[in-house]
């Protein structure tokens, strides 16, 4: 029985008859669909829903498969989705400079920029995935990102996720990302962003699924919480992720003092907390906190979590019955849960939602690319520049070597949490995009990235055979994942290196289907072949009939299934690979490398023909990133033996730095001529890093992080406490110190006001004059140190607490202004109380550092000094 209720703009509500019930016993219920009224007020529309949900409804919501449930003409959805520099893993999409990369910009105002492309790019694309019909992983509006741990280790593999090792730096530039993401309308989200990991979280990997971390209050709160405060407070961002490890003794996924207590009753979050994937069942099996699924569940929704990232969710059916939680708790949180979807416009029509007529072209517009080209070139950092060899002159360079295991691999430009390229541009095409004709450019691979890890590239369909002798390799297509039945259709693919995007492969295969590819292969030489498989979704592959893959590829993170062979060159090897899918936007590639052993008398032939060197070395996320720390912050030694071939020529050399981490490059400081760090810079690194070459972006790059000389000065990986960690508190000889780059041009600073003395409590404004004293125009990145003289307990050796990017023409002078409030004066003192002590104040401003050049030239800016007295003293709430 259907009843008519009411027309709502296009839509008539209706209420029905339907079969429901806890129990599991039939009843009949009236369902009121007068919560699709987008009229009412959001709290009111999801009172209506739950109010006819039973428990069982309920708990299906609750994980990130969160069911449809047609009575209720409620859709099934998909929370994991990822944008951390761009919309990740669901097809082409602009990519732009991983978050460590675009921190050395020091720009809020490029953070938001990019922040509304990203979710302009989301909404197109799951208004798209709707008319589709797609609604799995990475179609949705939920984002979880952006990742604003504190870098306080080089280790750490995920640290280029983040925006460095500064709570302050890290804390503006989200705030702004997280601004572009969720939008301005009053009404709706454009999407919803996600702080995480909540909280003091940053390796080990290998550790974090058992973990447990403690800190004293005042780093707690003076290091790890502000970042997350200032999203909260100013951003208003909608959601967090809790940490996978522990954080004195309770897990972060089930914090009831981190979640409930700082959270949401201290700083007044009204989002929803969804667990990192996984972390729910750590709590069992990890932590050893629970006993049982049923218990960790309950553990999760009462101590904050509201959607668990995983399944152990679903047994909170098992845990009302075992008294562990009650109906009542799991509304709170499935309550936060609806008002989510609400606020994105899930359950209206898309005429009343803004943001679903943002057209699919806008993805990877040229608007959107010349954005990703800014972003690379404000990010990139001028650590050296000796005898000022860079710009580099065109007139006066017939040819340039470009050489090193990164120079041509878009890989290295991307980071991890990617999505898929349209037309990346790596460092070679860069070079050559910009000068030839008029310079030839000679390339050479040089190295590979170590022993471990070649350089993996599609295998060319030259190398590739069919059964019948032509070249490719035959392919047969399914339209099932099983390789079952006849195939829809066959045909003969060149080499296998695909990314579907939108378009499916024919009409008869859009999502789920696999591939059965069959011949031959055949190495042009004898030697030890890496063979690489890159997949999303399954892979595998058969040499002579043995399987020498894993059978996955990869499935998230981009890590390659490998194995290496000892293969005769020209002879014939059977080769069978298999590939399935039951995801939008389907990838699949069959990679190879040749470890040869001549790569570095390559790269030395080519540098003695040419005028100047370009060496590119660094990492990739194969060697930093989710799962893995790094035991070294040394080039690995293939690399350094290049880099001192190279040298060894006479030729004048620039080393471009291609990582998102620090590296402890002590010989090349000393010995190379000019030093670019590009970072990963996104589809345009390649573009940005030939403009600051030939001098056509003057650069202006800040390092995020400290740059150390070895690991020895560093206290134990697992010790959260801050002590000898970051500027703020390492007191040691930096190789680079965080705020450090130079410029083509030179800066200088005068007339810095500061009062001499403030009453605790005010704010205190600060101006000084910056003026361009070269003859090229550029950026500066002005920036505020302060340090307290006088703290009752340990404060930092000094911390950035203002910062600005400005652009002047030569001979230009511009006066730049900050405000310093109350909060950033205050510490954590012995009590556990934020308070502003009586005493003096150091303030620095200039373009990095004091007491720093970093360089062996003379900086390209300098720093200037003043002092201020507070008066008097003020307590301030803990936040």
């Amino acid at each position: 029985m259907i009843s008519k209720l009411k027309k709502v703009g296009k839509y008539t509500l209706y209420a029905a008859i339907a079969l429901s019930s806890l129990t599991g016993n039939a009843q009949e219920k009236e369902v009121d669909f007068s919560y699709l009224d987008y009229n009412l007020p959001f709290e009111e529309r999801v009172d209506i829903l739950m109010d006819q949900m039973t428990l069982k409804e309920k708990i299906s919501q609750m994980t990130n498969e969160s069911k449809a449930i047609p009575r209720l003409q409620i859709p099934e959805y998909n929370w994991w989705n990822e944008c951390l520099h761009g919309v990740a893993r669901a097809g082409y999409a602009t990519v732009f400079p991983q978050s460590i990369t675009v921190a050395a910009s020091f720009n809020t105002e490029l953070l938001e920029e990019i922040g509304t492309v990203i979710s302009d790019e989301a909404r197109a694309k799951h208004h798209e995935f709707l008319r589709q019909n797609k609604r799995t992983i990475y179609t949705g509006l939920d984002f979880w990102s952006p990742n604003i741990n504190i870098f306080r280790d080089p280790r750490w593999g995920r640290g280029h996720e983040t925006y460095g090792e500064d709570p302050y730096l890290t804390g503006e530039l989200a705030t702004e990302f997280i601004l572009g993401l969720q939008g301005n309308d009053a009404k709706y989200f454009k999407t919803i962003a996600t702080s995480k990991h909540f909280a003091v979280h940053s390796g080990p990997e290998k550790l974090r699924h058992s973990f447990d971390v403690d800190v004293s209050d005042k780093d707690l709160y003076e290091t790890y919480l502000p970042a997350f405060y200032k999203t909260i407070k100013d951003a208003k961002v909608y959601s967090v992720m809790g940490a996978y490890n522990r954080f004195r003794g309770e897990s972060c996924s089930g914090h009831d003092f981190l979640l409930n207590q700082v959270l949401r009753d201290t700083w007044g979050f009204d989002g929803y907390v969804v667990s990192d994937c996984g972390a729910i069942r750590d709590i069992e099996t990890g932590h050893h906190i629970a006993n049982s699924k049923p218990e960790a569940a309950a553990i999760g929704v009462k101590g904050g979590c509201d959607l668990n990232c995983g399944s152990y969710y679903k047994s909170l059916g098992e845990a009302v019955e075992q008294g562990f939680i009650t109906e009542d708790q799991i509304d709170v949180a499935l309550r936060r849960i609806l008002m989510a979807r609400f606020k994105m416009g899930m359950f209206d029509p898309d005429e009343v939602v803004p943001f679903s007529k943002i057209p699919i072209g806008v993805v990877c517009s040229d608007a959107n690319t010349s954005l990703a080209r800014k972003a690379a070139q404000e990010s990139i950092i001028l650590l050296k520049n000796s005898n000022h060899l860079l710009p580099l002159s065109k007139s006066q360079i017939k040819k340039i070597a470009v050489i090193g295991p990164n120079a041509d691999n878009w890989e290295s430009l991307v980071g991890n949490y990617h999505g898929t390229p349209k037309n990346p541009v790596t460092f070679l095409t860069g070079i050559k995009n910009k000068v030839e004709p008029e310079i030839e450019v000679l390339y050479a691979e040089g190295s590979h990235l170590n022993d471990e890890t070649l350089n993996l590239k599609p295998i060319p369909s030259v190398y590739l055979q069919t059964e019948d002798g032509r070249q490719g390799l035959d392919g047969a297509y399914y339209n099932n994942t099983q390789f079952a039945r006849e195939p829809a259709f066959t045909r003969v693919d060149d080499k296998i290196d695909f990314s579907w995007q939108y378009a499916p492969v024919s009409k008869e295969l859009i999502d789920t289907f696999s591939v059965r590819w069959k011949g031959y292969l055949v190495p042009p030489a004898d030697g030890t072949y890496e063979l690489g498989l890159l997949a999303k979704r399954g892979m595998s592959v058969k040499i002579e009939g043995k399987e020498i893959s894993n059978g996955r590829g990869s499935i998230h993170h981009s890590k390659y299934a490998t194995d290496r062979l000892q293969l005769v060159g020209g002879k014939k090897y059977a080769i069978a690979v298999e590939f399935y899918t039951d995801e939008t936007n389907a990838q699949a590639s069959l990679l190879w490398a040749r470890p040869d052993q001549n790569l570095v008398d390559e790269a030395v032939a080519i540098t003695k023909q040419a005028d100047v060197a370009v060496v590119v070395v660094g990492l990739s996320q194969r060697l930093e990133g989710e799962g893995g720390d790094r035991t070294d912050i040394s080039l690995p030694k293939e690399q350094e033996e290049l880099i001192r071939a190279v040298k060894e020529t006479g030729k004048p050399v620039v080393l471009v730095i291609n990582a998102g981490s620090a590296l402890a490059i002590n010989w090349a400081k000393e010995n190379i001529d000019a030093i670019v760090n590009v970072g990963y810079p996104g589809e345009e690194g390649g573009n940005a890093l030939a403009d600051v070459l030939w001098g056509d972006y003057n650069p202006a790059g800040r390092l995020p992080i400290t740059y150390y000389q070895s690991l020895s000065e560093l206290p134990d990986f697992q010790n959260y406490n801050m002590e000898g960690r970051t500027y703020r508190y390492y007191k040691g000889e930096p190789l680079y110190p965080f705020g450090y780059g130079l410029s083509y041009t030179t800066f200088a600073y005068s007339d810095l006001q500061v009062p001499s003395s403030v009453k605790a409590g005010d704010d205190i404004k600060v101006t000084v004059i910056v003026s361009n004293t070269g003859k090229l125009a550029g950026d500066e990145v002005v920036q505020l140190y302060i340090t307290d003289k006088k703290g009752s307990t340990a404060r930092p050796i000094r911390q950035l607490e203002g910062f600005k990017r400005i652009y002047l023409k030569a001979g230009e002078s511009k006066t730049v202004e900050f405000t310093l409030t109350p909060r950033q004066l205050s510490m954590i003192n012995k009590k556990t109380q934020r308070v502003i002590e009586p005493g003096t104040f150091d303030i620095y401003v200039g373009g990095e550092q004091p007491g720093f050049s970093g360089d062996n030239d003379a900086s390209s800016t300098e720093v200037i000094k003043g002092s201020f007295k507070v008066l008097g003293y003020k307590r301030f709430d803990i936040k």
